[in-house]
């Protein structure tokens, strides 16, 4: 019963989801879990849209063997039912030139807090570095997204119209010899930061920006704001705050996006922004 092992069509045989938070996995684990995977006779295994690696066509009689031997090789037994399941991050600052925030930093500590535990409803956590959401946050349960917001000091700017033609929001143009930024459009990605040759645009404010209630499948539902924190500590607390809500209030055979407004979200929302005051 453990939740990252699916019963398959064929119902003597299960697949099985394995723990890897992140997508993150070492090259002798690697070689640990093709090896297990020959063990058991299988000669391929399956990449998810989850970042993890499901291992398929084990008979039900083997599952207590191969438990213990993923366990082993440190890809344990993953989540799939009523559950944290595992959490996706895209690469973050530590390879992607959009990043803003360290994701896979945060994907640690949050599948070390949070994985697996019970909920009743699913409740999948996904965190990108940066607003172009390639790990699509705003769909899941929680999202967080890496967000830096321009700051432009009078004077300084040349006018030269460069961070202007990054800008895919159309957010900025130059007017009177500066560059002018149209609040309403920015998506504080801070790729307008980077891309000035001079150097003269600065942070004003750099965070992650949590939602809930999002959804993929049948009936997508884009997840509404949460709240803007600052530091990587701050997204864990509310995080885990945000967790325990969600166990005490929501209803189990319903999906979190559905019943958002009956369990209080917005009383929550108030309560969350007060605590920060």
């Amino acid at each position: 019963m453990k939740g990252g092992i699916i019963t398959q069509k064929n119902k003597d045989y299960c697949t099985i989801r394995t723990r890897m938070p992140a997508g993150i996995l070492s090259i002798e684990k690697m070689r640990g879990l093709a090896a297990i995977a020959e063990k058991y006779g299988q000669t391929e295994v399956h990449l998810t849209t989850r970042q993890t690696i499901e291992i398929p066509h084990i008979h039900h009689t083997k599952l207590e063997a191969i438990e213990a031997d993923l366990l082993k090789n440190g890809t344990p037994v993953g989540s799939e039912r009523d559950e944290i399941v595992n959490i996706v991050a895209c690469p973050g600052t530590d390879r992607c030139k959009f990043a803003n925030i360290d994701t896979i930093s945060l994907a640690m500590k949050l599948d070390e807090k949070l994985f697996g535990k019970e909920m009743p409803t699913k409740l999948r956590i996904s965190i990108s570095g940066c607003p172009y959401a390639c790990t699509s946050p705003i769909l899941n349960e929680i999202g967080i997204t890496g967000r830096k917001k321009p700051l432009r000091t009078p004077g300084l700017c040349t006018g030269c119209g460069h961070c202007t033609e990054y800008c895919r929001e159309s957010a900025i143009e130059v007017r009177n010899g500066a560059a002018v930024v149209n609040d309403a459009k920015c998506f504080q990605c801070g790729v307008c930061i980077e891309s000035c040759p001079f150097k003269l645009i600065g942070i004003e404010t750099q965070g992650y920006r949590i939602t809930v209630g999002g959804r993929r499948g049948r009936h997508p539902k884009l997840g509404r704001e949460l709240v803007e924190v600052e530091t990587e500590d701050e997204v864990v607390e509310i995080i885990e705050k945000l967790s325990y809500w969600i166990y005490r209030r929501a209803w189990s055979g319903r999906l979190l996006s559905d019943q958002l407004d009956d369990i209080q979200f917005e009383k929550f929302k108030e309560e969350i922004l007060s605590s920060r005051n």
